[in-house]
Parts: structure tokens; sequence; C-alpha cells
């Protein structure tokens, strides 16, 4: 193997597991601390609170539903897309490799939740007034930077090919 390619694969190795295990720890905190306080409401304030609760739909509680068979095949296409993103992540590079390690840590981290627990524990509770945004975790917060990047790469890419042509 290349010596880039050694570098690459530590560096996207060290990210996924970065984020893997920031988002384990919080969750585990997190769940720990609702289970002491007998309360899945942690901490109020104007603008954030950290409230457990637990998500079986996909990213922000969509498609939440009590249904296993629903579950489980939601499941196994999360299982699917996470194989892709793998797939990605080998043939891709530069900030788009980082941006895709970026989603593979955080979709990891969610599977782990799905498959251990039937369910994914959100938290973080941004609001302004009555406006509550969808409750996430840091899984999804690493998810969502990586969507970002990656679409400004895109528009970047973009740009470029066409002051090319």
């Amino acid at each position: 193997m290349p010596d880039y390619l050694k570098k690459s694969f530590f560096i996207n190795s060290f990210i996924i597991t970065i984020i893997f295990s920031l988002d384990r720890i919080s969750k585990f905190y997190i769940i720990l601390k609702s289970e002491t306080n007998l309360s899945s409401s942690l901490f109020t304030s104007k603008f954030l609170n950290i409230n457990l609760i637990w998500n079986e739909g996909i990213a922000f509680g969509l498609f939440s539903f009590n249904k296993n068979y629903l579950y489980n095949l939601l499941t196994i296409l999360i299982v699917i897309v996470i194989f892709i993103i793998l797939i990605m992540i080998i043939k891709s590079e530069g900030f788009k490799r980082y941006a895709l390690s970026m989603i593979f840590g955080g979709a990891v981290g969610n599977l782990y939740d799905r498959i251990f627990y039937s369910a994914v524990p959100d938290f973080i509770d941004f609001h302004i007034k009555d406006f509550h945004w969808f409750i996430f975790n840091v899984a999804d917060i690493f998810i969502t930077i990586g969507v970002i990047i990656m679409i400004l790469s895109e528009f970047r890419g973009n740009k470029l090919k066409n002051e090319a042509l």
C-alpha cells in the first residue's frame, strides 16, 4: 500500500474513531444522568435544553413507528447506506473523503444504538422561545457537518469545472 494511502487511511480511521467515541461517551453520560435523576429532562436554559428522548425513526425523529418489521427494514436500509458511504470514502479524496468519514462516524454511532437499544438517544434541544428544532445528538452533528462540507465541495467543484469551460 502506497504511503499516501496509509496516511489517508490513518486520518480517516482517526476521524471515524473520534466521532464514534464522542458520540458513545455523550450518550452514555446522558443515559446515566437521566437514570440517576429519574427524569429525562436534565438541563434547561433560555436557548438549550438537554432532554433525553428515544428516537425510533431516522434523522431528527422522522419516520418513527412501532412496527418491528418496518424498524428492522429501516435498519437494514441504514446498513446498506453506511456500506455505500464506506465505498465512497475509499474512492474519494481530499475534503470529500473527510466529510464522508464524518458522516460514516456519525452513522455508525447511531446504528450502534439502533442495534443495541432499538432506538437512538437524542438529547440536544435548541430553541428560541416556543420554536424548537428537532432534538438531536453528537452523531447527528457530525453527519450534518459532513453533509454541509459535501454540498459546499460540490458547489466549489462545479464552479471550478464551469470556469475551466
